[in-house]
């Protein structure tokens, strides 16, 4: 069966914070939903802790890095779920469940299968 990305991109707030309890409660929710699909998955700390790695001149070239996240944006990439479903209209009906989905967006990304 197929796998998906479902990445999320919502608020920047750090999911380990008292004020993000209600928050985290439906995500437990969902989880508990949705277990028979979720395959991994983990939420992110918040973009402030992020360093952006480049590697100038190509391979082998000298490491760059900077604070911050890769981009600057209202939405921040919070963290993701592995899910395997039938198709893409399975997986987009987990993604909607997801919380994420209720105030930011859910990027639905079919995963490739190296043979592994």
């Amino acid at each position: 069966m197929p796998q998906y990305a479902a990445i999320i991109f919502a608020s920047d707030v750090d999911p380990t914070k008292p004020e993000a309890a209600d928050m985290m409660k439906d995500y437990a929710e969902f989880h508990d939903g949705a277990q028979a699909v979720i395959r991994g998955g983990a939420a992110l700390y918040p973009t402030a802790t992020a360093t952006t790695v480049r590697v100038t001149g190509g391979k082998g070239g000298d490491i760059v890095t900077s604070d911050g996240p890769y981009a600057e944006t209202k939405e921040a990439l919070t963290g993701f779920y592995l899910i395997e479903c039938a198709d893409l209209d399975e997986a987009v009906k987990v993604a909607a469940r997801i919380p994420g989905a209720w105030d930011g967006a859910i990027e639905v990304r079919p995963v490739v299968d190296f043979g592994q």
